[in-house]
Parts: C-alpha cells; structure tokens; sequence
C-alpha cells in the first residue's frame, strides 16, 4: 500500500489505464508503451517528489523511479488492472514510431523482464571465477559444480527464457514460443550437432530437405526471429479456423511449421547473422581498441538518459555467445564510475544538506550499477559534474581499450564487474588495464567536480534575467494552482489577495524579488515580504499547517532581513507534512492586491524556483 497515492498519480499522468499498451520495467524505470502519447503529461510527472525524471525516447513513455521501481510498478499493475501474463495490447495503426525507435522498444520489452536475474547470473560466474583464482574454490568441487549450474543455467536456456519474453511481447501466447526455445536447446539437438561434428558425419534432413545443425544453447537471434515467426502464425490461426478447432489446432500449426523452419532456414540465418555481427564489431575494435572505448565511455551515459542504451545489449550477449567474451561492457564501467566519482565530489563540496544526501545514496547505487540518481538527481542538474563525468569516462575506457579488457560472462557495469573480467587462464595484464580504467575514471571525474563542478552558491536557485519590479518570481518548485482551487475558503475567495498556489516539489522557498522579510511566523509556516517597489507578499507552506508547531520547518532568516531574488528563505520537510496529513498547496499571495489595477498569474502549469510566477499592473 505504501507506493498506491505515487501509483494513481503516475496513472494520471499517462492518461489513464485505457491509455496505456504495455507496460515493463527494468532496474530503475517504469516503461509505459501509450496509444497516445500526447494525452500523457511529462511535466506535471516530473515534478512529483517520487519521481525522477521522465523520458520520452524509443516509442517509450520512462518514468524513472529509482531502487525501488518493482514495488511501484506492482502498484501501477494492480491499480490499473495490468496481468502480468497479459499479451501487449494492439498499438494504434496510426502511430508513427521510427525503426530504431521499434527495435528498440522489441529489445527492451523483451529484456527488461528478466534482467536483474541476468545480472545476478553473471555476477555469480564472476565470482567463481575470482574464487577459482583465488584458490578458494576448485573446479571439480561440488560447491562449484552447483553453484555454476546455477550461475550457466539462464544463458544455457536462454532460448526458452527469451521465447517466453519474445512471444509476450509479439503478442502470443508465450508458452508456444517458449516450447519453440526449448525446441532449440533439446538433448536431442545437441547430441546431433556433436554428431555432426565429427567426421564422417552422415547428413540428415527434414521431409528430404537437408538439415544444418548449430548449437542454439546461449543463442539470441533464432529464437527471438522464430518467436515473431510463430506470434504471425498464431494471428493467422486464430483469425482463419473456427473457435472450436482454434484452441488446439492454432498452437500444433505455430509448433509443427515454426520448429522445421526454424531448425531449415531461420535457425542458420540467424547464427550467420549473430556471427557476422561479433564479427563485424570484433574488427572495428581491433582498428583502434583505445578509440572505442574512448567513444563508449564518453557516450554510454548519454544513451542511459534515452533509453538507447537496450540497442547495445544484445551486441554484448551476442559477442559471449559467438566469441566467448565481450569487450564493450569493460568499456562501459569507467562511464558508470564516471558518474559515480562526480556524484561523490558533490557531496563532499556542497553544504546543502538535501543535495549532500541525495549525492551519498547516488554513489552507493552507482557503485552497484544504478547511475540514473546520480545523473537526474545530481550531475545533470548541476551540468558541470555530468560533464566531467562523461569526460572522465572517456579516459577511462580508452584506458580500458587500450589493455584489451573482456569479460566472460554477461552483466551490467557495477563493482562486481571487475571480477568478470578475470580470464579464464588467470589474472594478468588485462584484468589490471580494466581496474586502471576505472579507477582513473572515478578519481578524475570527483577530482574535477571538487575544482570547477559546483556552482560558488550551490544553496541558491537560478533566478529569471532581466525581470522588473512588477514580477513576483515564483518561491518553489512545483505544480501550480488557481487561487481558488485551493482547498481552504479564506485563500481562495481571495479574501486575503489575489496570487496564485503551488504544489511544492521539493522543500525550499526561496526569495521572489528584492526586499526585506517584514514578518515570519512563530510556527515558521509563513513569511511575509516587502518587495523594494512596494509589493507585500505572503508565501503560506500548506493548509492549517500553523497546527504543525513548526516542527517540519527552519527558517533561514529573521525579520528585517534584506534578501535578493533567489536567497534561502525556508526550508521544510514536505513528507513530515503530508504524514501528518495536511495539504501541501502552498498560496502566494500579493496582500496588498488593491494596490494594483490586476494581479495575472504568468507561469505555465509546471514551474521552477526562480522563474516568473506572478505580475502586478498598474
């Protein structure tokens, strides 16, 4: 029950549960595939306090909540009415998506719902790999049969796991699709691609056609084509034979002519495809290994804020399952590290207490691969430190390019990556090069951030250029609201002024103009100011807050003080309040309204700390 009200608001925003297709997520963001997605409001959703940022990108509505994206996304499935196993509904026939966008989207609906266990897996291979050398664990021991049993089993499998995903996400009934992986994987399968390995093989054949056998055990692209193949079949099947028949004969038809044709043509032009495609990337790397992990250090951040990153991982699994090994995700740590450093040189620069807190949590969740609050939280905001980040990242995983660094089993860039990296045949000079990159990444990027990443007055917000005296600038950040939808009669009959209200989103009220602080209530919920060109404002945080005693407040001046636009003036802790139960619709008002001709209300429905709120005529 805890993530319902973030639930129902997140629902809102989307349009409403008859809005949305489909809908997964991976480790931090909720990914909403809409029908419209003009009927979704980003910046109303980017300004609630349990959200992170909103993504538009790859035909996908992102929300980005953070470590705790499963509970939420529970929540929104049980508010909305979403089935887990539910089949994605039809998208709008005239919806226009772009191919990148479309594969993107097919790659991420089909990975996304088994990859925190995909990095579980490869951060287990990892470590046995480092307690083999190490000398705490032996090949030939039980411990390390069953626990590589465990660590194998996905990739082994990979055609049933990923044939399950895939026919849910071509729209099909996902057990078919699954059969068709098994299919590919079956004892029967490989002992005839062992057998026709050996010389002297006879060849076999299906109905007269000859048969080319491969082993499809860790394989991605057969099962995933022949997957689309059997969800096509199955469309025609239904639509075609009669309701009685359909229930059995629909899924013999997908099974007895997608298994054959799988194993005849889409099978052995999918493996000629996957292996041209390690291939091809093998030999761009080898043109200039030190270039492109440059290039994928600087960038792969870049693509995280997107949501373009998924078009990379089949690359990575697809390198494994050819080559052995794959050398992009080394390249890609020192980007996380990157980010990581630059987060950690925020915290130990800035004095805002909040910001310092949010830069502590971002770096233990980078160091284990979640990047996303440190980049929308903290370094992006500030622009400088995402940067030198990005920067950072560059150095490092040409670094990592240069030694040659793999790794041998699939996983996402955090700290257990290091041990991945560990060659088989044990430690030596690529394992260390890896370990340099990123530790060059991590040090140059905080180093940077603590020189020249911080704003000199990190505690004061960016205020409007060029504004005259007759502006009020808004105080917070936040949604805004008309007076009168304020729920307190005494605000919104405008009783005590015209002006407008907001829902604050984060927990500072800062100064609207230049002037004085004229007065500042005991329970430090209000203050009154006096602008330098006459106008009085007040700035109430919440509804019958005054109830409250002033514990979720601090005041940060007193009265008499002079202020600037932008100067601290409050802070408060927004949760507190709504625990206790009371509306956080803070009123601005211009008391001395009669004093002017009209009071307009200036800004847009989502407004930042600093930008113009309110205007006074004359």
């Amino acid at each position: 029950m805890e993530y319902q009200a973030l639930a129902k608001d997140i629902l809102g925003h989307v349009g409403g549960k008859e809005n949305i297709v489909s809908l997964v997520h991976c480790a931090t963001r909720l990914r909403f595939k809409l029908k419209d997605a003009q009927r979704a409001d980003a910046e109303g959703l980017k300004t609630h306090p349990g959200v992170i940022m909103v993504v538009e990108s790859g035909g996908q509505f992102q929300v980005v909540i953070g470590n705790h994206v499963h509970d939420v996304w529970l929540a929104v499935c049980q508010e909305a009415g979403l089935a887990d196993d539910a089949p994605a509904a039809a998208v709008d026939k005239g919806e226009k998506t772009s191919l990148g966008g479309q594969l993107i989207d097919i790659v991420s609906g089909i990975f996304t719902p088994f990859i925190g266990v995909l990095a579980a897996s490869g951060i287990l291979k990892g470590m046995l790999a480092l307690a083999v050398v190490c000398g705490w664990l032996t090949t030939d021991s039980g411990t390390y049969k069953i626990w590589f049993a465990t660590s194998d089993a996905l990739f082994f499998f990979f055609p049933l796991v990923l044939g399950y995903t895939a026919g849910k996400k071509f729209g099909g009934n996902p057990f078919i699709t699954m059969v068709i992986g098994g299919a590919l994987v079956h004892p029967t399968m490989i002992q005839a691609f062992e057998a026709s390995q050996q010389a002297g093989a006879v060849a076999n054949a299906f109905l007269a056609v000859p048969v080319t056998w491969f082993n499809y055990s860790a394989s991605v692209i057969p099962i995933i084509l022949a997957a689309w193949v059997s969800c096509w079949l199955e469309r025609q099947g239904n639509k075609r034979l009669p309701s009685a028949m359909k229930n059995f004969f629909t899924p013999l038809i997908c099974l007895g002519v997608t298994v054959p044709l799988t194993f005849l043509a889409i099978g052995p032009v999918a493996t000629w495809l996957s292996q041209m495609l390690a291939n091809g990337y093998q030999w761009i790397y080898v043109l200039a290994p030190w270039l492109a992990g440059a290039a994928m250090g600087a960038v792969w951040q870049v693509c995280v804020i997107f949501g373009l990153h998924w078009g990379l991982v089949p690359l990575m699994i697809n390198n494994l399952a050819v080559l052995g090994h794959d050398s992009m995700l080394p390249m890609l740590l020192p980007a996380v590290m990157g980010q990581v450093g630059a987060a950690f040189g925020v915290f130990l620069r800035t004095r805002d207490t909040k910001l310092k807190m949010l830069a502590g949590s971002s770096v233990t969740a980078g160091i284990f691969g979640i990047t996303e609050p440190a980049v929308y939280g903290v370094n992006l905001p500030l622009r400088r430190p995402f940067i030198f980040g990005c920067v950072a990242g560059a150095v490092g995983g040409a670094i990592v390019g240069f030694f040659d660094t793999h790794v041998y089993s699939f996983g996402f860039g955090n700290v257990f990556t290091i041990a991945q990296m560990i060659p088989p045949g044990g430690v030596d000079a690529t394992l260390w090069g890896g370990i340099a990159g990123i530790v060059v990444a991590l040090v140059l990027s905080c180093v940077l951030t603590l020189i020249a990443g911080m704003p000199a007055s990190p505690a004061t917000a960016p205020v409007a250029a060029n504004v005259d005296e007759d502006t009020v600038l808004s105080p917070m950040r936040g949604t805004v609201l008309a007076l009168d939808q304020v729920p307190d009669t005494t605000f919104a009959s405008g009783l005590l002024g015209q002006g407008a209200a907001i829902i604050p989103a984060d927990n500072k009220v800062i100064a609207p103009f230049a002037g004085e602080v004229a007065s500042i209530f005991a329970t430090k919920h209000a203050i009154g100011l006096l602008s330098d060109s006459g106008i009085e404002v007040l700035i109430h945080v919440g509804i019958d807050t005054v109830k409250l005693d002033g514990k979720p407040f601090t005041a940060h001046v007193k009265v008499g003080d002079k202020v600037q636009p932008g100067d601290l003036l409050l802070e408060f802790d927004r949760q507190a309040i709504l625990d206790a139960g009371y509306d956080l619709a803070t009123p601005i008002i211009i008391s001395n309204s009669d004093d002017y001709r009209d009071v307009a209300t200036v800004a847009a429905t989502a407004v930042q700390a600093g930008a113009p709120l309110l205007c006074v005529s004359h």
